[in-house]
């Protein structure tokens, strides 16, 4: 695929360029596919020396997953995904896919088989007259709002900047601004596939259609390989504000009813959440620091005005006095919305987390969760609850795999830095779940502990886009090469 075809794609910037690594054999792999030529990019062998490493690091998560891929290919570059496709059927190994390695138990991690790890396709082209960009799956979100931001553009990206496009487009994509743009698979236009046979397919609304629709939300178990996503921009938001309070969690339910209350009157361009957290420590200066609900907004509008109107419904708390901290109409940037998140979710710390979609109201979910929270190990685990959790626009949740299982949606997060403490906080993050689980409609794929349970996976779609894409699965890959979801042991 030429990432320059197309109107005015003449002026497609090209910003990133794919690393290049040198083709390196294993003994009793010599990295041929037996169709086309030899893969340039790195494999590397159970057994071999280096192995180990390599496989740590498919997982961004401190806690790596002990399951051991019998050959890893690290592909050098597009050329290499149907090559890795042909040496695995050559080899009768199943094939899991693995972009940024951001997923929370490492779904791309499986027992044998052949891991393809695309972190080296990091090309990223925009095309300013289409209002386009092309994304290759190892960009980061980070990164494709930074080169966006220079140009006057934005797209709907992960909160974490971290995170690669690949895994996070493909589960559906809960971001920055999703309330106004909507789930960010909603905005991508074009795929390009290879599937299980090796055929590179581009896919949109009139080609492919299936196979499009199943990668816009299907996640990790999507039964082929994106190797670009051509994807919708918009105008960057020239003014963005915040507002924020803290209260006790004593206080979960009034606050939580104010927000819910409050959210109906916010523009679909305010962002809203509560966390259930330990406070920051520019929150308070009590030690230890209390546990605390946080309600928190951000505006993405033209201008200041703008934004402070937007923000202007949470200016009358009816108990703001309670607040152990407050801040209102704070301007702030993308690159400090991304701060913010790295420090909520640090690298080099282990984690455990699941989702809960559920017809109960957030009040009730959370006030079970409070709890929960006050039992916490670790004063860095968290719960998130987006008000609401993404767009309620059905032209932008139309099309695609991803669907909305429930009108709230909560995240627990364990989040610890001690091995020790392994047991201690997946044992929170089940309990958390346990308290909530009966109340609840399905999971969000992207960041479901598929470790939990044998239907976590089904759990995540409505009964008929499950059925379709097995229905799919069975007509792409009816031999089955790419792993399906990930389940128990």
């Amino acid at each position: 695929m030429s990432d320059h075809e197309g109107a005015g794609e003449s002026e497609a910037e090209e910003c990133l360029m794919p690393e290049r690594v040198p083709a390196q054999g294993t003994e009793g792999i010599d990295g041929t596919d037996g169709t086309d030529g030899r893969i340039e990019g790195q494999i590397v062998q159970r057994g071999d020396a280096g192995y180990e490493s390599v496989r740590a690091s498919m997982v961004w998560n401190a806690l790596k997953p002990q399951r051991f891929p019998d050959v890893i290919v690290r592909a050098s570059s597009e050329r290499d995904v149907p090559r890795a496709i042909g040496l695995a059927r050559s080899r009768g190994l199943r094939i899991a896919v693995r972009a940024g390695g951001h997923s929370w138990f490492g779904s791309s991690v499986r027992d044998g088989g052949l891991l393809l790890d695309l972190s080296r396709l990091r090309r990223l082209d925009i095309h300013r007259d289409s209002a386009t960009a092309t994304v290759q799956p190892a960009v980061t979100g980070g990164e494709l709002m930074s080169a966006l931001a220079q140009r006057g553009l934005a797209f709907p990206a992960g909160h974490c900047p971290s995170v690669g496009l690949g895994g996070y487009l493909l589960s559906g994509g809960l971001g920055w601004n999703s309330g106004a743009l909507g789930p960010a698979c909603s905005s991508v236009v074009e795929i390009e596939a290879v599937t299980a046979n090796g055929e590179v397919l581009r896919c949109d609304k009139e080609r492919n259609a299936d196979l499009f629709w199943a990668a816009r939300g299907a996640g990790p178990g999507f039964f082929a390989i994106v190797t670009s996503f051509r994807l919708a921009l918009y105008p960057l938001p020239q003014s963005l504000m915040t507002t924020t309070y803290a209260f006790p969690l004593a206080d979960v339910e009034r606050v939580t009813d104010w927000v819910t209350e409050t959210a109906d009157e916010l523009d679909p361009t305010v962002e809203s959440a509560l966390v259930l957290s330990t406070a920051a420590p520019h929150m308070t200066t009590q030690s230890p620091r209390p546990r605390v609900v946080v309600a928190g907004a951000t505006a993405f509008a033209d201008s200041a005005e703008e934004a402070a109107d937007a923000l202007a419904p949470l200016q009358a708390c009816p108990f703001a006095e309670r607040a152990l901290f407050s801040q209102l109409d704070e301007p702030t940037s993308f690159e400090a919305l991304h701060d913010n998140s790295a420090a909520v979710w640090p690298p080099e710390h282990r984690y455990a987390v699941d989702t809960l979609w559920s017809q109960e109201d957030f009040t009730t979910l959370l006030t079970k969760l409070s709890d929960t929270i006050a039992e916490c190990p670790s004063d860095k685990s968290l719960v998130l609850a987006p008000i609401p959790p993404v767009s309620s626009d059905e032209e932008l949740l139309s099309n695609m795999a991803f669907s909305v299982l429930g009108r709230s949606y909560v995240a627990p997060f364990a989040v610890w830095d001690d091995p020790a403490e392994d047991d201690l906080n997946i044992r929170w993050l089940r309990e958390a779940m346990s308290a909530v689980e009966p109340l609840g409609t399905g999971h969000y794929i992207a960041e479901a502990d598929l470790t939990a349970a044998p239907t976590r996976a089904e759990r995540s779609f409505t009964p008929q886009d499950w059925q379709r894409l097995q229905a799919l699965r069975a007509r792409y890959d009816p031999e089955g090469v790419f792993h399906s979801y990930l389940t128990p042991d």
